[in-house]
């Protein structure tokens, strides 16, 4: 059985900060990572290729030169194959261009059976790429994974709702978005971290290595404008109300009537 993963390298939001005058997000200096959904959707991979014979794990990313260390990353963790989507052509891409990227690589990979991803990414949170794919693919899709089990060709889901969840069963070839309560991602391994980098390969393709129109990727292809990006305004402080409960009412009641709430 043949697994493709989605990942992406995203800024650590932690240390995100966004340029006053562009409003645009500042990634100079700023740490980079394997963004969090998709380390859900490679330990589902694992964890089938753990239970099962002859299950190969390739995980595919699209980036800057730099993605190459969360790619092996996940090779760290137990993936067979990373592939790195990397040429200027592919810049400035929005979730329309990027899934186009993708869906022209994972043709040329070819057989798949489960192609697995993030719910979304932490640096856009847009949970659009995953479901894009799979209608550029002309596969079925489930999002909001929280629980997976396979029988035979057979795959059966549970899709997370705000007020519950859903049982969904498909076949293979599908694709599914994870979120964190799917799993708990294992370590990478001191082997796995060896073999990661020093033994494996990162492929890296270009745009004359997939079967893709210049237009139909990048910047080009984006129909997406970001009008503004800024930084809410920070909240001002709680008020601490102290005395025994009839006096810490009183004075609640007393706040309250002065910003006119009640």
């Amino acid at each position: 059985m043949k697994i493709i993963v989605c990942v992406k390298q995203v800024p650590d939001t932690n240390e995100v900060k966004i340029d006053p005058v562009k409003g645009t997000l500042i990634r100079d200096g700023v740490p980079s990572i394997l963004n969090p959904d998709d380390k859900n959707a490679l330990e589902e991979a694992l964890r089938l290729k753990d239970k099962m014979e002859d299950v190969q794990v390739t995980v595919i990313t699209m980036g800057p030169p730099q993605a190459d260390e969360v790619l092996r990353e996940c090779l760290a963790m137990g993936a067979d194959e990373a592939i790195l989507l990397s040429d200027k052509a592919f810049a400035g891409a929005d979730t329309w261009a990027t899934s186009n990227t993708l869906a022209a690589a994972i043709r040329k990979i070819g057989d798949y059976d489960i192609i697995f991803a993030g719910r979304q990414a932490i640096d856009g949170d847009t949970a659009q790429v995953g479901p894009q794919l799979a209608e550029r693919l002309g596969i079925p899709q489930v999002s909001y994974v929280q629980e997976f089990e396979m029988d035979g060709d057979t795959i059966r889901v549970q899709r997370a709702l705000e007020d519950g969840y859903e049982i969904i069963k498909a076949r293979k070839p599908v694709l599914l978005t994870a979120i964190k309560e799917l799993n708990k991602p294992r370590y990478m391994s001191i082997g796995g971290i060896y073999d990661a980098f020093r033994e494996k390969e990162v492929k890296v393709w270009t745009l004359a290595d997939i079967d893709v129109k210049k237009d139909e990727v990048g910047l080009e292809a984006s129909p997406t404008q970001v009008k503004r990006s800024f930084t809410p305004e920070p909240k001002g402080k709680g008020v601490m109300l102290q005395g025994t409960t009839k006096e810490m009412v009183e004075q609640l009641v007393i706040h309250l009537k002065q910003k006119h709430v009640i």
